[in-house]
């Protein structure tokens, strides 16, 4: 068993809201609406901005090349990752400019500067932890939601899934777990553990906090007379 699949198991329950949240279900059904997808999108393109520097700080806080060089790899990935958000958004006329400026949502800003806190003020391992329920996590869905596809030739969100259920993105989440068990091989104790699960459940709670966050909004500007 993996480092990573012993803290999904010890955060079972915060993993499960995360991964099968209501926005998931929905999304994969093809129901998810329109206005919900776009509030998560805006606010995942700001994500991936501080996220792309977590992985930067990855490669500051690297001890050898190989975990600079796996840094580095999940880096370009995620830039990458951003080119999507730039397509899709187009469809709003929403330019990365225009991106860019959309104010943080505190569930935003939560989920972000707690992982860039847990590298800062703790070591690689603490940091790869941190950022596991994101990038392994999106991976897992991607598979989960990949059958939907074939279900169904005009799913409305094909191309997000297609993303996450891609061979590319599938191998930086074997990498980040196999990456997470080198790590832990150098410095992982059973009272490590216990705190690295109090960090990966965390990091699962935020991520479905940034689910919830994407109905929320759509709400607010639902119910805004001036919207």
């Amino acid at each position: 068993m993996t480092v990573f699949e012993r803290l999904k198991e010890a955060a079972r329950e915060d993993w499960t809201r995360y991964v099968d949240h209501a926005f998931i279900r929905r999304m994969e059904a093809g129901t998810l609406p329109e206005a919900v997808f776009r509030a998560y999108l805006v606010q995942d393109y700001l994500f991936l901005i501080q996220f792309a520097r977590a992985y930067a700080l990855a490669v500051y806080k690297s001890r050898s090349l190989e975990d600079m060089r796996t840094a580095q790899t999940t880096l370009n990935v995620i830039m990458d990752e951003m080119k999507l958000h730039v397509r899709l958004c187009e469809r709003w006329n929403l330019s990365p400019a225009t991106l860019e400026a959309t104010p943080e949502h505190q569930a935003t800003v939560a989920y972000t500067r707690y992982v860039l806190d847990c590298g800062l003020s703790g070591d690689l391992l603490d940091l790869h932890v941190a950022l596991a329920p994101c990038v392994i996590g999106y991976a897992e869905i991607g598979r989960r939601l990949a059958p939907a596809l074939d279900a169904a030739a005009d799913h409305p969100y094909r191309e997000w899934i297609g993303e996450y259920a891609g061979a590319c993105f599938q191998e930086a989440a074997g990498a980040a777990i196999a990456h997470i068990d080198r790590l832990a091989e150098r410095a992982l104790t059973a009272r490590r553990f216990d705190e690295l699960v109090g960090i990966f459940a965390k990091a699962s709670r935020l991520e479905a906090d940034f689910w919830q966050m994407a109905f929320d909004i759509a709400e607010e500007r639902r119910n805004d007379p001036a919207g």
